[in-house]
């Protein structure tokens, strides 16, 4: 059985029966908190050139730009919709061989949902088969050492979702995902050295051409076959060969994010709040114990400890934890130039020193282990962490979501209408959601 097939027989199972009550509490939060964390990045400068860009747009079937009344055609409204949900590295992850965020999913399938007209339901169960693709992916190979990036495997997961969503039968099904591959594979250059804009926008480009593909698949464009098998498909190009194991559920294992930091350095926040509370006297040095993905994620690179862009600093654990130390939780604010350019915090990641540990190593990506060790004029103060709140172990509840929205929205009535319709959006329309939303002041 070749891979689309196995996605496809996956899909047809999700889409024809009923989620259980946990599976669509997890979507649901994962629906609002992604719209809370657009709603920070609505002024962004990246989302604000991709509007200048795309905009006006129109076509056969259009959807709404988070928070206005502005259309644009689905796969535009997609890629407007993901910059947003993703550029504050605020969404939900997914750590395992791969480290991704599924809810980099949900703009593309709720753009086309809201196109379409489709209910609700059917969209948390399309959100429900793209996790579970994108998540078995991270789980069976990684990509990243071959000099691919993970946004590659949201290209095939939310195709699989927009053609559930879409009611494609088995051959544009195929076709779909086939057309969202192929042209479709991102490099790994997005993430390394110094970070750029298209960091935060390359998994919505991803979002958009996944429903680019699934509109022409719908109408009878057909596609490269077998396109992981084949002679020149994604084993031989991309990946090697692997095993996809879509039973296992692994929606309960993607993770809320608690701070807008790369989710390695999310302990690390964890550890150096708790240490800013107790430590005295002059910083002397920083001793800090991670693990390899970590290090090589967010340390290694030079730039880290020098970052000069926001898309740099927030996938920076020496930045973050030097931010934290001295001003205290980091915020959306925390990579403004201000604090870039800050002496203070640059003079503290001058003072670190990093170790990969053979332990911390073992323990991941079950658990998400640092240790920092602060040395002063007036002693040492130190701190272990290995599970964050928001992680799978320690997890959001509706509370928790609800204090990140008014966080981010400042706005508890607003705050409250998302978090009602996304509670009860298998009763609703998901343009009920989009009703909700539409009418927000974007330049505010």
């Amino acid at each position: 059985m070749t891979v689309v097939q196995k996605i496809y027989d996956y899909a047809q199972g999700i889409m024809g029966k009923g989620l259980d009550n946990g599976e669509c509490e997890d979507i649901k939060k994962r629906i609002a908190d992604s719209i809370f964390v657009a709603y920070g990045a609505r002024n962004a400068k990246p989302v604000k050139i991709a509007k200048s860009a795309l905009l006006p747009s129109c076509g056969k079937l259009n959807s709404r730009i988070y928070f206005s009344k502005t259309r644009a055609s689905a796969d535009v409204a997609a890629f407007i919709n993901g910059s947003m949900t993703r550029y504050l590295d605020y969404n939900d992850t997914y750590l395992s061989k791969e480290a991704l965020h599924p809810s980099d999913n949900i703009p593309p399938i709720l753009s086309a949902a809201d196109s379409a007209e489709v209910d609700g339901k059917s969209a948390l169960k399309a959100i429900k088969v793209a996790y579970q693709v994108v998540c078995s992916l991270a789980d069976a190979v990684s990509i990243r050492d071959r000099g691919w990036d993970h946004v590659t495997y949201v290209s095939i997961s939310s195709a699989a979702g927009l053609a559930s969503l879409l009611g494609l039968d088995q051959k544009k099904f195929q076709n779909a995902l086939s057309l969202g591959i192929n042209n479709n594979i991102s490099m790994r250059q997005t993430r390394a050295g110094e970070l750029s804009m298209w960091k935060g926008c390359t998994v919505a480009d991803a979002g958009r051409n996944s429903v680019f593909a699934a509109l022409l698949a719908m109408d009878g464009m057909t596609g490269p076959a077998p396109i992981f098998e084949g002679e020149m498909g994604f084993f031989k190009q991309v990946s090697g060969k692997f095993k996809l194991d879509l039973k296992s559920d692994k929606l309960h294992k993607t993770m809320i994010k608690n701070h807008p930091v790369e989710y390695h350095a999310m302990s690390g926040v964890d550890a150096a709040i708790s240490i800013r509370k107790r430590v005295q006297g002059d910083i002397k040095r920083i001793k800090v114990n991670t693990f390899n993905v970590a290090y090589n994620i967010i340390v290694k690179d030079p730039e880290k400890f020098a970052p000069k862009t926001k898309e740099t600093a927030d996938h920076s654990l020496p930045y973050i934890i030097a931010y934290t130390l001295a001003y205290g939780a980091p915020t959306p604010e925390s990579y403004s130039e201000k604090y870039l350019s800050d002496k203070k915090i640059r003079s503290m990641m001058g003072k670190m020193d990093f170790v990969i540990s053979k332990e911390f190593n073992s323990l991941y990506p079950e658990y998400l282990p640092i240790s920092i060790e602060v040395i002063t004029s007036k002693g040492i103060v130190d701190e272990e962490v290995r599970v964050p709140k928001g992680h799978f172990k320690d997890p959001y509840s509706w509370a928790d979501l609800k204090n990140k929205g008014v966080k981010l929205i400042r706005d508890e009535n607003l705050v409250n209408d998302i978090i009602k319709v996304s509670k009860t959006i298998e009763k609703r329309s998901v343009s009920e959601l989009f009703d909700v939303i539409q009418n927000v002041d974007a330049k505010r």
